[in-house]
């Protein structure tokens, strides 16, 4: 599939594989800073995107994040006709502050082929064998 990018800023860090087959690109930060506990920040990555309807470019974590410091990624749907800068949302769910310095990866992004639904609404929807269950109905 071809992707066209386009470098917003001059320092941005484009995004890459890291190996032949992978499925996330990482994402690169441009800016230090410190993610105190529970705080939420939206880095912005120096490039937009163009590919075509029918795909969308979601921003994933990096599973190192969580796993290390309780990093984890908000948001980041980014649709086919979306040509701003592309950024990523992190929250510090750990106990300390994160440190996070220029170059650093700090999400991954993906690209998705999707439906594209049309919503016909309707009275009754059918029957199905799980029903109106929901959390926990299936029991432990």
């Amino acid at each position: 599939m071809q992707v066209k990018i386009k470098r917003l800023k001059p320092d941005a860090i484009l995004p890459t594989y890291a190996y032949p087959g992978d499925v996330g690109m990482d994402l690169y930060s441009l800016e230090d800073y410190n993610l105190q506990p529970g705080e939420r920040k939206i880095f912005f990555i120096g490039f937009a995107l163009e590919f075509e309807t029918g795909y969308a470019a979601i921003v994933k974590d990096k599973s190192s994040l969580p796993k290390n410091g309780g990093i984890h990624t908000m948001g980041g749907v980014f649709d086919a006709g979306y040509r701003g800068e592309y950024n990523v949302q992190l929250i510090n769910l750990g106990q300390e502050p994160y440190k996070i310095e220029t170059g650093h990866k700090i999400a991954q992004l993906i690209i998705y082929p999707v439906a594209i639904a049309k919503l016909q609404e309707v009275g009754e929807l059918s029957e199905a064998s799980r029903g109106l269950g929901s959390f926990g109905s299936t029991g432990k």
